[in-house]
């Protein structure tokens, strides 16, 4: 229950402060709304919730927020660089000209929850190693496809990984698409790991070319489902597992089981207000990219250099 992660301090004229493995957060208009039916305090405590499983895969990396100070009816805008009024607890990492959060604990995430930061999105790389990706991603987008188009094509991509001696985990971004991550020895760089990528893409654009594009114009893609290879670079960012999403259902990305593509899913289906009792029956999905198998890629590399 959140009771084990945050305890009421006080709660004084629209203020209120919580105590969290022993830093004190202050949280502002805690009855204010974020989504529809969820305010302020309610998104803290589903935080807290997804805290577990949140973290894990944030650590260490560089985070991008978008906040939404007056709730996702409201405007929003992308915060990369540390608010000056960050507390000791957060901790900060400079890459070129940007401070960037690490999102290193629960205190720094109760924060960013009380500045209204609605959505995490996290590099493809830690902070230690900027040139190499802990994971081969795929990032599946409809266009104007339903999206059992990009469950097809998100099936196609595994059988053709597995065909490779690959294998990967799926989630919904939480707004209309799906993303695969191969979790990888930290030895290939960004630039072989794309092209691995457009040599996957390529094959299944030229297998499937009504339904899949590798078209970055979104004009001249048609209703085809884009296969975005490009996304996977070192600066970019992708929303993390487990990140809220900042739509009027409070959609959550979510970690998948392979058989559930095999159903009538929809991104949805997973919400802040039902997340926490899919964790308790099926766990954390997303936990194999970190106590699994990785994959080196040398030898995929050597077959897609002798066919470019």
């Amino acid at each position: 229950m959140i009771n084990n992660y945050l305890l009421i301090e006080s709660w004084y004229l629209g203020e209120m402060y919580v105590r969290i493995d022993n830093e004190e957060v202050k949280i502002s208009n805690p009855e204010k709304l974020l989504f529809p039916s969820i305010t302020k305090w309610d998104y803290i405590q589903y935080l807290g919730k997804l805290s577990p499983f949140l973290l894990p895969y944030c650590k260490n990396r560089f985070l991008t927020t978008i906040r939404f100070p007056d709730g996702v009816s409201g405007d929003s805008f992308y915060q990369k660089n540390v608010p000056s009024s960050k507390p000791p607890f957060v901790a900060t990492k400079k890459e070129e000209s940007t401070e960037y959060v690490l999102l290193q604990n629960v205190p720094t995430l109760i924060w960013l929850g009380n500045l209204a930061c609605l959505e995490f999105h996290t590099s493809f790389h830690t902070y230690q190693g900027r040139n190499v990706p802990t994971e081969l991603v795929f990032d599946l987008d409809p266009t104007d496809s339903p999206f059992e188009q990009v469950i097809e094509v998100a099936l196609l991509t595994r059988n053709v990984i597995l065909e490779m001696g690959l294998d990967g985990i799926v989630k919904t971004s939480g707004a209309s698409g799906l993303q695969i991550y191969v979790p990888l020895e930290p030895i290939h760089t960004f630039e072989e790991t794309r092209k691995i990528s457009h040599f996957i893409a390529s094959y299944l654009t030229e297998k499937n070319p009504k339904l899949i594009t590798i078209e970055r114009r979104v004009k001249d893609r048609g209703t085809k489902v884009y296969f975005d290879y490009l996304q996977h670079w070192r600066g970019k960012t992708l929303i993390a597992p487990y990140s809220p999403r900042s739509t009027s259902a409070a959609t959550v990305s979510t970690p998948l089981e392979w058989k559930e593509l095999e159903t009538s899913i929809l991104p949805t289906d997973f919400t802040l207000f039902n997340i926490e009792e899919r964790l308790k029956q099926k766990g954390d999905l997303f936990g194999a990219v970190y106590n699994k198998h990785k994959y080196n890629l040398s030898n995929l590399l050597q077959f897609v250099q002798n066919h470019l």
